[in-house]
Protein backbone atom coordinates (compact mmCIF):
# COMPACT_ATOMS: atom_id res chain seq x y z
CA UNK A 1 0.00 0.00 0.00
CA UNK A 2 1.20 3.51 -0.57
CA UNK A 3 0.34 6.88 -0.84
CA UNK A 4 1.01 8.68 -3.82
CA UNK A 5 3.45 10.98 -2.16
CA UNK A 6 6.31 10.33 -4.37
CA UNK A 7 9.41 10.78 -2.37
CA UNK A 8 12.08 11.06 -5.20
CA UNK A 9 12.17 10.87 -9.04
CA UNK A 10 14.79 8.05 -9.86
CA UNK A 11 16.39 7.69 -13.38
CA UNK A 12 16.48 4.55 -15.28
CA UNK A 13 19.52 2.76 -15.34
CA UNK A 14 18.84 -0.35 -17.74
CA UNK A 15 16.02 -0.99 -19.16
CA UNK A 16 15.52 -4.86 -20.51
CA UNK A 17 12.39 -6.89 -21.36
CA UNK A 18 11.01 -7.98 -18.46
CA UNK A 19 13.29 -6.23 -16.53
CA UNK A 20 14.44 -2.32 -14.81
CA UNK A 21 17.64 -0.89 -13.01
CA UNK A 22 16.67 2.25 -11.50
CA UNK A 23 19.32 4.54 -10.08
CA UNK A 24 17.87 6.37 -6.67
CA UNK A 25 18.96 7.50 -3.48
CA UNK A 26 16.24 7.95 -0.77
CA UNK A 27 14.00 4.84 -1.44
CA UNK A 28 17.46 2.70 -1.07
CA UNK A 29 17.09 3.41 2.32
CA UNK A 30 15.74 0.20 4.71
CA UNK A 31 15.33 -1.29 0.86
CA UNK A 32 15.77 -5.02 1.08
CA UNK A 33 15.42 -7.82 -1.10
CA UNK A 34 11.55 -8.60 -1.66
CA UNK A 35 10.38 -5.47 -0.73
CA UNK A 36 8.14 -3.15 -2.71
CA UNK A 37 8.64 0.09 -4.57
CA UNK A 38 6.29 1.48 -6.42
CA UNK A 39 7.81 3.05 -9.57
CA UNK A 40 5.25 5.31 -11.66
CA UNK A 41 2.23 3.81 -9.85
CA UNK A 42 3.34 0.31 -9.90
CA UNK A 43 3.94 -2.13 -7.43
CA UNK A 44 7.34 -3.52 -8.17
CA UNK A 45 9.27 -6.30 -6.10
CA UNK A 46 13.00 -5.26 -5.47
CA UNK A 47 14.96 -8.18 -7.07
CA UNK A 48 18.49 -7.36 -6.34
CA UNK A 49 19.92 -3.71 -4.73
CA UNK A 50 23.57 -1.66 -4.39
CA UNK A 51 23.97 1.57 -2.74
CA UNK A 52 22.85 3.28 -6.02
CA UNK A 53 19.93 1.40 -8.14
CA UNK A 54 17.73 -1.44 -7.50
CA UNK A 55 16.46 -3.37 -10.08
CA UNK A 56 12.92 -5.03 -10.17
CA UNK A 57 11.28 -7.72 -12.77
CA UNK A 58 7.97 -6.98 -14.50
CA UNK A 59 5.78 -9.33 -15.68
CA UNK A 60 4.32 -9.62 -19.32
CA UNK A 61 0.89 -8.40 -18.13
CA UNK A 62 2.39 -5.50 -15.97
CA UNK A 63 3.93 -4.33 -19.36
CA UNK A 64 0.65 -5.02 -21.17
CA UNK A 65 -0.88 -2.25 -18.78
CA UNK A 66 1.17 -0.22 -17.84
CA UNK A 67 3.35 2.38 -19.56
CA UNK A 68 6.69 1.04 -17.86
CA UNK A 69 7.36 -0.99 -20.78
CA UNK A 70 8.01 2.32 -22.76
CA UNK A 71 10.91 3.19 -20.58
CA UNK A 72 14.15 3.58 -21.46
CA UNK A 73 17.89 4.29 -20.33
CA UNK A 74 18.00 7.68 -18.96
CA UNK A 75 14.39 8.36 -18.63
CA UNK A 76 12.93 9.46 -15.24
CA UNK A 77 10.36 7.81 -12.87
CA UNK A 78 8.38 8.48 -9.72
CA UNK A 79 9.53 5.91 -7.24
CA UNK A 80 7.64 5.91 -3.09
CA UNK A 81 8.20 3.45 -0.53
CA UNK A 82 5.29 1.47 0.86
CA UNK A 83 3.31 3.02 3.34
CA UNK A 84 4.54 2.87 7.12
CA UNK A 85 2.32 2.70 10.39
CA UNK A 86 5.12 5.85 10.81
CA UNK A 87 4.32 7.78 7.92
CA UNK A 88 1.95 10.13 7.38
CA UNK A 89 -1.42 9.55 4.58
CA UNK A 90 -0.56 12.76 3.23
CA UNK A 91 -2.46 11.48 -0.13
CA UNK A 92 -4.79 8.68 -0.90
CA UNK A 93 -4.73 4.71 -0.43
CA UNK A 94 -2.99 3.41 -3.67
CA UNK A 95 -2.52 -0.22 -4.05
CA UNK A 96 0.27 0.19 -6.89
CA UNK A 97 -2.20 -1.92 -9.03
CA UNK A 98 -2.61 0.05 -12.15
CA UNK A 99 -6.35 -0.50 -13.63
CA UNK A 100 -5.77 1.04 -16.96
CA UNK A 101 -3.42 3.30 -19.11
CA UNK A 102 -4.52 7.37 -19.82
CA UNK A 103 -3.36 9.82 -22.05
CA UNK A 104 -2.15 12.91 -21.96
CA UNK A 105 -5.26 15.62 -24.05
CA UNK A 106 -4.15 19.32 -23.29
CA UNK A 107 -1.96 21.08 -20.01
CA UNK A 108 -3.47 24.49 -20.08
CA UNK A 109 -1.94 26.83 -17.80
CA UNK A 110 -4.32 28.61 -14.61
CA UNK A 111 -2.62 31.07 -12.31
CA UNK A 112 -0.13 29.29 -11.50
CA UNK A 113 -1.27 25.68 -11.85
CA UNK A 114 -1.25 23.63 -14.95
CA UNK A 115 -4.47 22.15 -15.43
CA UNK A 116 -3.96 18.81 -17.51
CA UNK A 117 -6.41 16.73 -19.25
CA UNK A 118 -6.10 13.24 -19.38
CA UNK A 119 -8.23 10.48 -22.07
CA UNK A 120 -9.33 7.46 -19.92
CA UNK A 121 -11.15 4.27 -21.35
CA UNK A 122 -14.83 3.44 -19.97
CA UNK A 123 -13.67 1.17 -17.05
CA UNK A 124 -11.56 3.69 -15.43
CA UNK A 125 -14.14 6.71 -16.27
CA UNK A 126 -16.84 5.06 -14.14
CA UNK A 127 -14.79 5.76 -11.19
CA UNK A 128 -14.15 9.24 -11.52
CA UNK A 129 -15.87 11.50 -8.87
CA UNK A 130 -15.65 16.10 -9.21
CA UNK A 131 -12.71 16.24 -6.37
CA UNK A 132 -12.63 12.59 -5.58
CA UNK A 133 -9.20 11.23 -6.35
CA UNK A 134 -7.37 9.46 -9.25
CA UNK A 135 -3.44 8.12 -8.98
CA UNK A 136 -1.46 9.44 -12.10
CA UNK A 137 1.92 7.71 -12.49
CA UNK A 138 1.73 7.17 -8.53
CA UNK A 139 1.09 10.58 -8.03
CA UNK A 140 -1.98 11.27 -5.89
CA UNK A 141 -4.31 14.00 -7.54
CA UNK A 142 -7.64 15.49 -7.04
CA UNK A 143 -10.27 15.64 -10.38
CA UNK A 144 -11.13 19.30 -11.19
CA UNK A 145 -13.63 18.20 -13.56
CA UNK A 146 -14.49 15.68 -16.41
CA UNK A 147 -16.46 14.56 -18.82
CA UNK A 148 -17.61 11.20 -20.04
CA UNK A 149 -13.97 9.99 -21.73
CA UNK A 150 -11.27 12.58 -19.92
CA UNK A 151 -11.21 14.29 -16.99
CA UNK A 152 -8.67 17.04 -15.49
CA UNK A 153 -6.21 17.22 -12.59
CA UNK A 154 -4.41 20.15 -11.25
CA UNK A 155 -1.01 20.47 -11.06
CA UNK A 156 0.94 22.70 -8.83
CA UNK A 157 4.39 24.26 -8.93
CA UNK A 158 5.63 21.84 -6.57
CA UNK A 159 3.85 18.50 -7.97
CA UNK A 160 5.43 19.57 -11.87
CA UNK A 161 8.88 20.12 -9.98
CA UNK A 162 9.18 16.91 -7.74
CA UNK A 163 7.55 14.19 -9.69
CA UNK A 164 7.93 12.94 -14.08
CA UNK A 165 4.45 14.90 -14.47
CA UNK A 166 6.04 18.48 -15.12
CA UNK A 167 7.63 16.67 -17.95
CA UNK A 168 4.87 15.43 -19.76
CA UNK A 169 3.60 16.17 -23.84
CA UNK A 170 0.64 15.97 -25.07
CA UNK A 171 0.18 12.11 -26.13
CA UNK A 172 2.33 10.76 -23.34
CA UNK A 173 0.72 7.88 -21.88
CA UNK A 174 0.20 7.72 -17.81
CA UNK A 175 -0.62 5.05 -15.59
CA UNK A 176 -3.79 5.30 -13.49
CA UNK A 177 -4.86 3.98 -10.54
CA UNK A 178 -8.20 4.94 -8.93
CA UNK A 179 -9.28 5.30 -5.54
CA UNK A 180 -9.82 1.86 -4.27
CA UNK A 181 -12.83 3.31 -2.23
CA UNK A 182 -15.45 3.97 -5.06
CA UNK A 183 -14.40 0.30 -6.00
CA UNK A 184 -16.07 -0.97 -2.60
CA UNK A 185 -19.10 1.36 -2.94
CA UNK A 186 -19.82 0.01 -6.18
CA UNK A 187 -19.21 -3.68 -5.17
CA UNK A 188 -21.54 -3.20 -2.26
CA UNK A 189 -24.21 -1.27 -3.95
CA UNK A 190 -24.62 -4.12 -6.61
CA UNK A 191 -24.61 -6.53 -3.62
CA UNK A 192 -27.77 -5.01 -2.37
CA UNK A 193 -29.29 -4.35 -5.67
CA UNK A 194 -30.21 -7.69 -6.89
CA UNK A 195 -31.74 -5.71 -10.41
CA UNK A 196 -35.22 -6.47 -11.35
CA UNK A 197 -36.88 -9.16 -10.19
CA UNK A 198 -40.17 -10.88 -10.37
CA UNK A 199 -41.19 -10.43 -7.02
CA UNK A 200 -39.75 -7.07 -7.22
CA UNK A 201 -42.90 -6.35 -10.16
CA UNK A 202 -45.28 -8.20 -8.05
CA UNK A 203 -44.46 -5.94 -5.07
CA UNK A 204 -44.76 -2.69 -6.93
CA UNK A 205 -48.31 -3.43 -8.27
CA UNK A 206 -46.67 -4.86 -11.61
Amino acid sequence: MFTGIVEEMGRIKLAKPGNLVISAAKVLNGIELGGSIAVNGVCLTVASFNSSSFSADIMPETLRQTNLGLLGASDRVNLERPLTLEKPLGGHLVQGHIDNTGRVTSAIRDGEAIVMRLEAPPEVMRYIVVKGFIAVDGVSLTVVDSDTSSFQVSLVDYTREHTILGGKQIGDLVNLEVDIIAKYVEQISQARSPGMTVEFLREHGF
